[in-house]
């Protein structure tokens, strides 16, 4: 990413000239070293980093210390640690520290930038994934189901407005974590998944179970196709799916959520007709680390 501008703090010289070597081949912007609480707070104040790489163990502190010296120069100034040690208890502490990300020694190179850029993303690639989600998921679900049962589904109703939802009869929820936080609906009525469920399973459904066991199944690959299309298409934006919640019965109605962005459409399929909602908001979907 342009001219983003790099302090590096760690205490071996060894460490700091592979993370230099590495920063600036990456196109990164190193204006500074330091290898002490009082170098950082110097260095901080002198060179005004956009991002610090911090190492855990400094000489008389640590580096969650030297963060919370740092944010209180700058909490604009991102801050990930880049250490040998790495573990849930310190992942803890580095999220509540205000860490950006978390990457572990010996790092690759090509990781460390993808974290960087990752979280230095600005308005732009928000914009980006603004114009092509809806596209990207309509294509996944055509996709879907022509490859398992030969047919082709028609949209109709699209709309960007985001309203509460009531259930035909099954919904399955998704949420979608990486560089923005999202989620997705996949509503149907019980009479739609058992015709659906029947043509894949080459049977009916034996219960209940089975057929949201499918249905839920069909939501995930649904979800997570469409979201490594994405990812394809920028692989900053580092998109996933969490596992699905299916809700069933009658009169469940699922409230609008705090999303920017909302996708919604019917879908008109030979076993039935379906739904989707799809919508994603702008801040981190997800703490960044790679472990």
């Amino acid at each position: 990413m342009e001219n983003v501008k790099v302090l590096i703090v760690d205490d071996s010289p060894f460490q700091l000239a592979l993370l230099r070597e590495s920063l600036t081949e990456s196109g990164f912007n190193v204006v500074g070293e330091a290898q002490s609480l009082e170098e950082v707070i110097e260095q901080v104040n002198k060179v005004k980093p956009d991002l610090v790489t911090m190492d855990m163990t400094i000489p008389g502190t640590d580096g969650f210390e030297c963060t919370r010296e740092i944010h209180k120069i700058d909490s604009n100034i991102k801050v990930i640690i880049v250490s040998s040690m790495m573990d849930e208890e310190l992942i803890k502490k580095a999220k509540r520290t205000s860490v950006s990300g978390y990457i572990q020694k010996p790092f690759d190179s090509e990781e460390l930038a993808l974290l960087i850029n990752r979280i230095m993303a600005n308005e732009e690639l928000y914009l980006e994934l603004e114009g092509i989600y809806s596209s990207v998921f309509k294509e996944a679900i055509l996709d879907l189901f022509n490859k398992l049962t030969k047919t082709v589904p028609e949209f109709t109703d699209e709309s960007n407005v985001d309203l509460g939802i009531h259930s035909e009869g099954i919904s399955i929820v998704m949420g979608i974590i990486g560089k923005y936080a999202g989620r997705l609906i996949f509503d149907m009525s019980f009479e739609t998944a058992g015709k659906l469920a029947t043509v894949l399973l080459k049977r009916e459904p034996k219960n209940n179970e089975e057929l949201l066991n499918v249905m839920s199944e069909i939501a995930n690959m649904f979800a997570g196709n469409a979201c490594s299309m994405i990812n394809k298409k920028n692989k900053l934006f580092g998109l996933r799916v969490a596992p699905p919640t299916t809700f069933h019965g009658e009169s469940i109605n699922i409230s609008k959520a705090d999303l920017e962005n909302t996708y919604s459409a019917h879908i008109k399929s030979q076993f039935g007709d379906l739904s989707i909602n799809i919508g994603f908001k702008r801040g981190e979907g997800e703490w960044m680390s790679i472990i």
